[in-house]
């Protein structure tokens, strides 16, 4: 699955501007004029609770510069409404790491969310730093993830954006450089249609350090969502793809509009469509519902 080519200049486009903790009312007066003095020909706009669509031909505006403290997403407007989610999960679905849960309860949180942290912002492998986090835990007791799933902690607007979207005839599938053991407990709890994680090894009731191989990676989620998509009979346009770290940049590149969500730095500067100032809710109104 190629990555999302630019917009044609001649070809019918959205923009949409969302601030889900509130959009003020001068965007929708500023937008259209920012548009049409970078040549672009306006036509319809439409608010949608805080949310506003600029339909227009013509240059698009860099994403990154706009003015106003908003959220943007630039789409074709043939191919605006999507089919499929495909989404990350830790610092994405939930605020939590929860392999980072884990090594707290078992008092080594420093050492492995620093591995962690360089992992998810491209500086080191992922596949290889996921098995030397869970070489630090071998021989711990099994209860330990009982008590980091205790921590659970949603991100705002996920519950809403699984629910909306799947009100809306979208298949919601979530994919996990995490574990089984969270990621089915967090599909279930939303109501997602699938989910794809690792697995842990277990040996007489504690951890071995190891997770089933293969790994599933930053690759594995991207060829998640060309087989999702496929399956569905969908073009590449039609699917949605969110996360926040460097495992996510294929997935995120590949999707029809590949959303960077509170992101780590190297994937922010890395993606056009970032949400920094809403929550998950922003998403509905990237795909028009709202």
């Amino acid at each position: 699955m190629a990555a999302q080519s630019p917009p044609e200049a001649d070809m019918s486009l959205i923009l949409t501007l969302v601030n889900t903790a509130g959009l003020d009312a001068a965007v929708e007066t500023q937008a259209p004029a920012l548009l049409r003095a970078g040549g672009a020909q306006v036509g319809e706009t439409r608010r949608f609770g805080n949310a506003l669509d600029l339909h227009f031909t013509g240059p698009a505006p860099d994403l990154r510069s706009l003015p106003w403290p908003v959220d943007a997403a630039l789409q074709p407007a043939a191919f605006r409404h999507k089919r499929l989610l495909v989404s990350d999960m830790e610092s994405t679905l939930v605020r939590n790491e929860f392999l980072d849960d884990l090594a707290d309860r078992a008092g080594m949180g420093e050492a492995v969310s620093a591995i962690t942290a360089r992992a998810m912002n491209g500086e080191i492998d992922f596949a290889g730093s996921l098995r030397a986090r869970l070489a630090l835990l071998a021989g711990q007791p099994v209860r330990l993830l009982e008590e980091a799933w205790e921590r659970l902690c949603w991100m705002p607007g996920a519950r809403e954006l699984i629910r909306e979207l799947a009100a809306n005839g979208v298949r919601t599938v979530i994919v996990s450089g995490g574990f089984h053991f969270f990621a089915d407990r967090v599909r279930e709890l939303l109501g997602a249609d699938a989910c794809f994680a690792n697995r842990l090894e277990i040996a007489d009731g504690r951890l071995t350090g190891q997770a089933q191989e293969p790994i599933l990676d930053r690759e594995s989620k991207q060829r998640i969502l060309e087989s999702e998509a496929k399956a569905l009979g969908i073009a590449r346009e039609e699917t949605l793809a969110v996360g926040d770290g460097a495992n996510d940049l294929p997935m995120l590149r590949g999707a029809g509009l590949g959303v960077a969500y509170h992101a780590k730095p190297a994937v922010a500067a890395a993606v056009a469509c970032r949400v920094q100032h809403s929550d998950l809710r922003a998403l509905l109104a990237f795909a028009g519902i709202g």
